[in-house]
């Protein structure tokens, strides 16, 4: 127990400093490419950091640990939207933009309506696997092909490039990948102590582990004053985890889930819903609803344990 806790701590350690690698190295690097904070944390930093959530859920699907998979991937996005994004929030408030919410929001109401729809007889084929995956690869296409400008929450970020930058991306990926992974697996050990069930485990703790990277990065984002990156990277994750994550999990191997999994996925689309129609009051994500979100989610996880 108390080697699990120690591990846990030194892994927070190394997301943390993951998180500033990456924040730092991403807005350099779009900044030579031409590309917008928004988009490279909705794509190349979204896909870093949904890493852990992958890899637990492939590993979960191919042992037949279905409730482990889609608990991930529902409880990952939960997190991601109330503690993460609305503890980013309670730091400081959160510019947003018409094209956020507009593109990028309702793109995220629309795959977990989708997700909901699919998962209506607890099962998600092969068929429906495929699916989900050609929609992210329509999307992030889209938001690589289409440069569309005017936007002030999507200008070129400051800062110069150096060739450093690129290995300074792809190691701090690869610390909270790996920072995560442990975490993961030392939090699993100290629940399964405590007597929780898997779907608890895959829905809260494992959850809250894989979505660690997201944390690290975001609030690193904000603190530095990357937007772009901390918010693009929130929802392109949600996005990547719904339909990357769960459509190759299934296609690899179709689910079958319990059916205490549905309150889950309602009270996320509904959060989905809630978090969007924020973004859009004021064009900004006030501290007064990141506590909500946080509030929401805290009475959530209490629901889950008990």
């Amino acid at each position: 127990m108390l080697l699990n806790a120690g591990i846990v701590i030194v892994c927070i350690v190394g997301l943390w400093l993951g998180g500033t690698w990456i924040v730092d190295s991403a807005a350099r690097i779009a900044r030579k490419i031409g590309m917008s904070e928004l988009v490279i944390g909705l794509t190349i930093v979204a896909i870093g950091t949904s890493a852990p959530e992958f890899a637990v859920t492939i590993a979960a699907a191919l042992n037949g640990q279905s409730d482990i998979s889609v608990g991930n991937v529902v409880g990952s996005n939960i997190f991601n939207l109330g503690f993460i994004l609305g503890g980013v929030a309670l730091v400081a408030g959160i510019p947003t933009s018409r094209k956020l919410v507009r593109r990028d929001g309702a793109m995220l109401i629309g795959t977990t309506i989708l997700l909901l729809f699919l998962l209506r007889d607890l099962s998600l084929t092969t068929l429906e696997g495929s699916i989900l995956l050609a929609v992210l690869v329509s999307y992030v296409g889209y938001l690589l092909i289409v440069r569309d400008g005017g936007d002030t929450a999507e200008e070129i970020p400051e800062g110069e490039f150096k060739l450093l930058d690129i290995p300074a991306l792809i190691a701090g990926i690869a610390l909270i990948v790996i920072s995560g992974h442990y975490l993961v697996d030392s939090a699993s050990e100290i629940a399964r102590h405590f007597g929780l069930s898997e779907w608890v485990i895959g829905v809260t703790i494992v959850a809250a582990g894989t979505s660690a990277p997201e944390l690290a990065t975001s609030l690193m984002g904000v603190l530095r004053g990357k937007h772009g990156i901390s918010i693009g990277n929130l929802i392109g994750s949600d996005l990547f985890n719904l339909l990357g994550v769960l459509g190759l999990a299934a296609i690899i191997s179709p689910m079958v889930v319990d059916g205490s999994a549905m309150s889950s996925l309602y009270l996320l689309c509904g959060l989905v819903v809630m978090v969007v129609v924020m973004l859009r009051t004021g064009w900004r994500l006030s501290r007064t609803e990141g506590a909500l979100l946080v509030t929401i989610n805290l009475v959530r996880w209490v629901a889950d344990f008990t």
